[in-house]
Order: structure tokens, then sequence, then C-alpha cells
């Protein structure tokens, strides 16, 4: 991580939420759907808290617009753009054009058909 604050900030809440699971699955055997859950739900709070931090609101919409109607496209530009942040690459936050130039860049290429004629 790049350990700024709010990177701290959800390192430490991470951790506290991880020794809160296994509290419980040391107690209870049959909770073990019930921590995954919970598990799950935290580590979607954190990718969002990293999305905000990284991205301006009018890219955050145009990113959630995407995801509305092709959820598994928008989960991969979401990862391209933790990734991006985790790696150091990203300057500042992403405004709405650099995102409408992120999703054209990894949209999947449309066929095209380029009839010639002679």
């Amino acid at each position: 991580m790049s350990g700024s604050p709010d990177d701290d900030e959800l390192e430490q809440l991470r951790q506290e939420k991880l020794e809160q699971l296994q509290e419980q699955q040391g107690g209870e055997g049959g909770d073990r759907e019930e921590a995954m859950k919970a598990q799950q739900e935290q580590a979607e709070a954190q990718k969002k808290a990293q999305l905000r931090q990284h991205l301006t609101d009018g890219a955050r919409k145009r990113l959630n617009s995407v995801k509305m109607s092709k959820p598994d496209f928008g989960e991969q530009v979401e990862q391209q753009v933790i990734a991006l942040a985790r790696s150091g690459r990203l300057g500042d936050k992403i405004d709405e054009d650099q995102m409408r130039q992120l999703l054209q860049e990894l949209k999947p290429d449309q066929q095209s058909f380029d009839i010639k004629r002679r």
C-alpha cells in the first residue's frame, strides 16, 4: 500500500474486522457462512472507499452507469482503477474525461466488418 492515512485507516479497520471474524469462528462453527458474508461486505466497503478516494464525483457516476448496464465490465474497470492506484501510477483523482478514456481503452473490441470492393 502507498501508506497514506486513508490506507492506514482501511488497513486498521480490516484488521479489526478480521479479528472479530476469527473470534466468531472460534466460538461457533455454524457461523462460517455468516462470517464469509461479513468478510465480503467488508471487502466491498474497502473497495468503495478506495474508489471514492481516487475518482471524482463525475467519474464515479459514469462508472456506476456502466455497472448498471454491464456489471462484469464495470467490475473489471473498478479493479483496474484500484490496481492503478495501488501501483502508484495514478497521479491525482480520475475525472470524468479520464474515466471516459479509460472505459474506451478497456472496452472489448467491437467486431467490425470492413468490406472493400474492387
